[in-house]
């Protein structure tokens, strides 16, 4: 006879108990126990609880030490993870234990769980080589209850086709919750309920983002599926406005004066939030006194104010392909803070005496007070670099000499240069892309970047330095872990292929060859293949209190001090610095590791969210080009197809593998390939191929090419 299943209702009541029994120390509790403990009195509910028991006692989940009494002895048979939705409606829990395997859960016993829902499965008795199954018996934590897409009205009910494709969910919403949302519109949907029997949850309309197809809309869409707000609260508009523009003499209390030093910003021609300025004085003794000047955000923005905790909830700017999201109110980040030319500006500094070779002879940390004698953008300085004249010449010219030297250094003690295309849209009144253009780093990019990183190095050094052990002060700092051997092995043998060594035998020696790896490889047509894969073998930078190195810098120390206008933890680190230096104790790093932890989550969202805004563009750009045919590079494999990026415009689109008609093709993951089983073709990671645009998803920014075959 079949054995019977445990039923979804003994499941979470096996669950219950096992949270009882856990709670009572190991101590052995009956049946009536339990049940007061679950505030349970019915005589039948006591029954159903002395059944589960003895039921789960035969399987060894609870012993019976004594007659009636029960005790947990295996709390494995449930776990916590999160779950990672699959494109059939199935899922895999990922466990919180890193140890443990994933678990695999059908659909019908997701019990409403979603993608990324932080959740508790009962795990099935294992069989014989079969994987890990099991049963969602509670929801702990929502990933998200908002979601983007289209409503669908008609005369008794709307639905919300979602566009993210991990929620396989239509949303049903009641004519009384529209919210004045018209059909077809894009719309951000907000789920209210989901009862256990019902196939599809309940949600209203909490924003109607606009017309599908239209720019603003699409981007608003980009920026709500993230989880990234729109707008300010009008409370923390009111507090950006009633702070004044005007530097007054209280201001000036404890800070040092460079307004008579040359001062001046080199950023990109478009921008307007200028956070960093570099100041430069020829001392006497033939050194140079380098201020990096940091717009004084921490000033501004007090801790626990409206202002602040909005800033903490976004934790960062977002840079989308037409738009600029904002940390903080404009009021602030292009005015108040924002270090414009010729204005009186608050700064939080670094300031080094270097000498000829770009030894630190002295530095010194703390609030000055600046006049920006000129704005450069990154072409104008570039211009005096190559031509050597032109307004500061001489204060650029040595700049960047001294560039160089920290550049160069920081690559002998094993810093990795990952220099990857960076791509650009020239867009209509519209916001239309009519071209695409790749972004050059020069001289002049690498110049500012040098002394930021020297400033952000030495900032993480001087409190590193502070207290050891116990006594060491909390700080946030920017982490970065050595790469997984293992992922970087697997690079290694791919890139061999391309003919480059990656020499594994050490941290240095591995940076040392990528480094020649990314200097052979630039303006070849494989760089970008090999540039992201190299970055993806890599560890990933988190923010953190552990004062830990970062890899890719080779620093024993670093931190975020220079963008306090687009990043929360930079404004940490600020109030950090400015209390150490102020002899305060150190801060309480519990709620620093929060923040940190918060900060690196946001910074991945906004990320993704850049990446969706320029895959938008891209299948925008590319729908005026369907039927042309392209050479592309094959950028990524899947089991599901070929990823190809085209080499002209480096727009990244798929070819189906249902699509290649003349064999049968499947993954091989670890040789980045697709192989056909009958003719043993092979499609590699970096060929180049010949592609048709065959169709275009703008809804969900996908690019279909067809294989043009030899």
């Amino acid at each position: 006879m079949a054995k019977r299943k445990s039923s979804h209702l003994e499941l979470v009541l096996i669950q219950l108990i096992s949270d009882v029994l856990e709670k009572s120390k190991n101590e052995a509790l009956n049946y009536k126990q339990v049940s007061a403990k679950l505030n349970i009195t019915d005589p039948s509910g006591r029954e159903t609880i002395l059944d589960v028991l003895r039921e789960q006692a035969k399987k060894g989940i609870f012993l019976e030490p004594e007659k009636g009494k029960f005790r947990l002895k295996d709390l494995k048979t449930f776990v916590t993870g999160k779950v990672d939705m699959t494109t059939d409606g199935s899922a895999f829990v990922v466990p919180d234990d890193e140890f443990e395997k994933d678990i695999f859960v059908s659909a019908r016993k997701l019990h409403n769980a979603l993608h990324g829902d932080q959740v508790k499965v009962y795990i099935y008795a294992k069989k014989s080589g079969r994987k890990n199954e099991g049963e969602v018996v509670e929801i702990i934590k929502r990933a998200k209850t908002d979601f983007i897409g289209v409503i669908r009205i008609s005369d008794r009910f709307a639905f919300v086709n979602v566009d993210d494709r991990k929620m396989l969910h239509d949303i049903f919403v009641p004519l009384s919750d529209l919210g004045g949302a018209k059909n077809g519109q894009k719309v951000q949907v907000s789920i209210t309920d989901w009862p256990e029997s019902a196939k599809n949850p309940i949600g209203k309309i909490v924003t109607i983002l606009g017309e599908q197809g239209e720019n603003n809309t699409e981007m608003n869409a980009i920026l709500a599926q993230y989880g990234f707000p729109l707008a300010f609260p009008p409370e923390v508009e009111r507090e950006a406005n009633a702070i004044p523009e005007q530097v007054t003499a209280a201001d000036l209390k404890d800070r040092k004066d460079f307004r008579d030093t040359v001062t001046f910003t080199i950023d990109p021609a478009d921008a307007k939030d200028f956070d960093d300025a570099i100041s430069f004085k020829k001392l006497e003794n033939g050194n140079y006194e380098i201020g990096v000047h940091i717009a004084d955000v921490s000033y501004y923005v007090k801790p626990n104010s409206h202002l602040d905790k909005e800033a903490y909830a976004r934790a960062t700017s977002v840079y989308l392909v037409d738009r600029v999201i904002p940390m903080l109110p404009e009021r602030l980040s292009n005015g108040v803070c924002s270090l414009r030319p010729h204005e009186d500006k608050l700064c939080f500094a670094a300031v080094f005496e270097l000498d000829d070779d770009a030894n630190i002879i002295t530095e010194w940390f703390g609030r000055t007070i600046i006049h920006s004698n000129r704005r450069f953008s990154y072409e104008e300085a570039q211009e005096v670099i190559e031509t050597k004249q032109g307004d500061h010449s001489e204060e650029i010219l040595k700049l960047n000499e001294l560039a160089y030297i920290l550049r160069d250094r920081k690559f002998k003690n094993g810093a990795i240069s990952f220099e990857s295309t960076e791509v650009k849209f020239k867009l209509d009144e519209t916001g239309k892309p009519i071209g695409v253009y790749v972004k050059e780093r020069k001289d002049a990019h690498k110049l500012i970047e040098d002394f930021m990183l020297l400033a952000n190095k030495k900032v993480a050094e001087f409190i590193s330095k502070k207290g050891k052990g116990k006594k060491k002060y909390t700080f946030v700092y920017r982490s970065h872990d050595s790469p997984n051997l293992e992922n970087l092995g697997n690079f290694a043998l791919f890139a061999a292929r391309f003919g480059y060594k990656i020499n594994m035998k050490s941290d240095k020696e591995i940076a040392k060859s990528l480094n020649y790896l990314m200097e052979d490889v630039e303006g070849k047509k494989e760089q970008n293949v090999l540039t992201q894969l190299a970055i993806r073998s890599m560890a990933k930078a988190i923010y953190t209190t552990k004062k830990t190195s970062h890899y890719g810098l080779a620093f024993d120390h670093y931190t975020h001090f220079t963008s306090p206008i687009r990043r929360y933890p930079d404004v940490m680190v600020h109030r950090l610095l400015a209390a150490y230096l102020n002899n305060e104790k150190s801060a309480n790093e519990e709620e620093y590791e929060t923040a940190s932890s918060h900060s690196s989550t946001m910074e991945k969202r906004a990320a993704d969210a850049e990446r969706a805004s320029i895959k938008y563009k891209q299948a925008e750009y590319l729908e005026e080009n369907i039927g042309n045919i392209f050479t592309g590079i094959i950028s990524g494999v899947t089991e599901w197809g070929m990823y190809v990026e085209i080499i002209e415009n480096k727009c990244e689109g798929m070819i189906r593998l249902r699509d290649l008609s003349d064999d049968f093709y499947v993954l091989d993951e670890k040789n980045y390939c697709i192989v056909g089983q009958r003719k043993k073709k092979k499609y590699q990671l970096g060929d180049e191929v010949k592609v048709k645009v065959k169709k275009v998803d703008l809804a969900k920014r996908q690019i279909d090419f067809t294989l043009i075959q030899d």
